[in-house]
């Protein structure tokens, strides 16, 4: 999942953003499919961390050209729902409520984690900023911009 501050969470992009904001706003989420346990798990990517890499690719256009890459947090930036809720409520210091819609959506999977080693092979890149970093970020973002962000993400 591409994340970071600037992005505006919804619940069917921006999965991280969202959860980060509604715990700021202290506003209501639900762990959806999967049992309704929170379980899912996702790896995240930093904008900053993509934009590293980009920013690599161009530079080496040559040697890169034509080439194809996963690329994302893979196991060691990932989360799964209840995790990404224990960490928002330890830095945003609100326990917010969460529902359990335990029937799966058509397209839910219970893991996804990027195999980044070919890209890592190619240029060296690796994903660094980490989960706790992540939404730190986007709680801090969401906090200087509450009036703002209100109306779209509160």
């Amino acid at each position: 999942i591409l994340t970071g501050p600037w992005q505006m969470g919804k619940a069917d992009q921006g999965v991280v953003a969202l959860w980060a904001a509604r715990h700021v706003y202290e506003k209501p989420l639900a762990y959806i499919g999967h049992g309704g346990t929170g379980k899912q798990v996702r790896d995240m990517l930093h904008v900053n961390d993509l934009t590293r890499l980009v920013l690599h690719q161009i530079a080496h256009l040559e040697e890169l050209n034509g080439q194809t890459f996963n690329v994302g947090g893979g196991r060691a930036i990932s989360a799964s729902l209840l995790e990404l809720t224990q960490h928002c409520a330890r830095i945003t210091g609100n326990t917010i409520p969460i529902a359990a819609e335990p029937r799966d959506r058509p397209a839910d999977i219970p893991l996804y984690l990027t195999d980044n080693a070919r890209v890592t092979a190619a240029t060296g890149w690796r994903p660094e900023t980490t989960v706790e970093t992540i939404l730190e970020e986007i709680c801090q973002w969401v906090r200087d911009h509450q009036e703002t962000l209100a109306p779209i993400l509160g």
